[in-house]
């Protein structure tokens, strides 16, 4: 029998606790083609009571909220007439002295604001000036009397040398940083690994930071789970094992966190065996599934084709107090898609929707891709005329995947109307979109058309984009 049909029995017969406790947030981003960000907004709001005390209270709160509103738009105007003066740079100007001669109160905002700018300027000037002029205003700031530069800073010039392949740079900063004191954090840690795809250095940067004395990685339990974290994000999977090794070495216990972490890298390397060990492994030592664990086994179970035993879980989770939600049923569908049963797909689409809970964005993406990956498109059309009736607005992704459907059946008249619908409601088309929709105008000999596309995108803010994924394609 297929060890991965008995996921879901092996779950309900070990005696796991029935209190179920919501971690940390590992993935905001599912399994789903997209992200999936949740917002919190906790609106401002005055009450007037009566109470002269509270009216007070809530004025000074009024006045503090304006005063920081005009100082950031202050920080932002003398930002921009930094940047104007950094990019005159070159023989015969004396940059220094010329943002001297600003007398500009500089602060953290401040600094800030100008390293994004830069950072932002980077698809306009080339990569050298890019890091050039950050650093520059970075030393000279770093000289003004009552002004210390401040992690976020640290920060910042060295996500510009990243993006600029400065990576000697990057790493001296890094070592000005911690000698100077300040805490290395999770993301100076992402930062330095994000590099790391092109300039081979991972395994260095974790031994680095495991290492390091000044870690400081909150709120989580400790830095192992960081790190753990951390490679989950920028998908390097064949470190985890390593990095957990070196943590149950250095005596630290995991949790059910890093069981996650585990769990699912085990999922994304195809190493099943060792899925199921974890598994073992947690009931052993008294761990209970959180809504992580349940959305990783869901998703095994689906990609897997067990629908079936997919039930006897969701089954489960109902039985013991944790009933599933729409992430739960979105990534069980994501991952029968893969499977290609999309007869499940439905199925449990309309499951959803049985067990009180509303299918948003993401299911709706989620279905519409899927139906349209296997060439029925009249589905995928049907899926997207129903979501926005329940008024459930498309994102960026959804519009990718009915365009592709309109363009893999030769419809582009359709699928420029749906590019033309998406900009009306507001959502702007990304790099994602243009590209699917070149592609398919180029394989169908519409080279003019995709010609023009390509134009849009350039007036879209595109180009850096364009550049990379085009390079040797006849420019507009």
């Amino acid at each position: 029998m297929n060890s991965l049909s008995l996921v879901s029995s092996r779950i309900v017969c070990r005696l796991f606790s029935t209190s179920f406790i919501v971690r940390r947030t590992i993935w905001n981003r599912n399994f789903c083609s997209d992200d999936r960000f949740q917002f919190f907004v906790e609106p401002f709001s005055y009450l007037a009571d009566g109470n002269s005390d509270s009216f007070e209270t809530d004025s000074r709160r009024w006045d503090d909220f304006s005063f920081r509103r005009s100082f950031l738009k202050d920080a932002k105007i003398d930002a921009e007439k930094v940047i104007e003066i950094l990019k005159q740079d070159g023989p015969g100007f004396d940059t220094f002295l010329a943002l001297d001669e600003l007398q500009l109160k500089v602060s953290g905002v401040l600094v800030g604001e100008v390293l994004k700018g830069i950072l932002k300027s980077k698809s306009v000037l080339n990569k050298t000036q890019c890091a050039k002029l950050g650093y520059k205003f970075f030393i000279w700031s770093g000289r003004i009397e009552n002004y210390r530069h401040t992690v976020n800073s640290y920060h910042i010039i060295m996500k510009i040398f990243a993006e600029c392949e400065e990576f000697k740079a990057m790493w001296r900063v890094l070592d000005e940083m911690t000698e100077k004191g300040y805490p290395v954090t999770a993301r100076t840690f992402m930062i330095l690994i994000c590099t790391c795809g092109e300039a081979g250095l991972a395994k260095r940067v974790v031994e680095r930071f495991i290492k390091s004395k000044t870690f400081n990685f909150r709120p989580y339990k400790h830095s192992y789970n960081a790190i753990l974290h951390g490679l989950v994000i920028v998908k390097q999977y064949k470190l985890i094992g390593w990095v957990y090794d070196q943590m149950l070495l250095d005596d630290h216990s995991p949790d059910i966190l890093t069981y996650n972490v585990l769990l699912f890298s085990s999922c994304k390397l195809g190493k099943l065996d060792q899925f199921h060990r974890l598994l073992d492994e947690m009931a052993r030592k008294g761990f209970s599934p959180d809504f992580h664990t349940y959305n990783i086994l869901l998703y095994v179970l689906g990609k897997g084709d067990k629908p079936l035993a997919a039930l006897n879980l969701l089954n489960h989770m109902r039985e013991v107090g944790f009933g599933p939600n729409v992430l739960h049923f979105t990534t069980l569908i994501n991952g029968l898609s893969r499977a290609g049963n999309l007869d499940a797909c439905k199925y449990f689409f309309d499951e959803l929707g049985n067990n009180g809970c509303i299918p948003d964005v993401v299911c709706y993406t989620v279905m519409i891709t899927s139906f349209t990956e296997a060439g029925q498109h009249e589905k995928a059309r049907a899926f997207f005329d129903e979501m926005i009736m329940k008024g459930q607005l498309p994102n960026v992704f959804t519009y990718n995947s009915m365009i592709r459907g309109f363009c893999m059946v030769g419809k582009f008249k359709e699928a420029y109307s749906m590019l033309s619908e998406m900009e009306s409601r507001g959502c702007r088309p990304n790099f994602l979109v243009y590209s699917t929709l070149v592609s398919y105008l180029r394989n169908a000999g519409k080279l003019g058309e995709a010609h023009k596309v390509i134009k849009q995108m350039v007036e879209n803010g595109q180009y850096a984009h364009l550049m990379t994924k085009f390079k040797g394609y006849r420019r507009c």
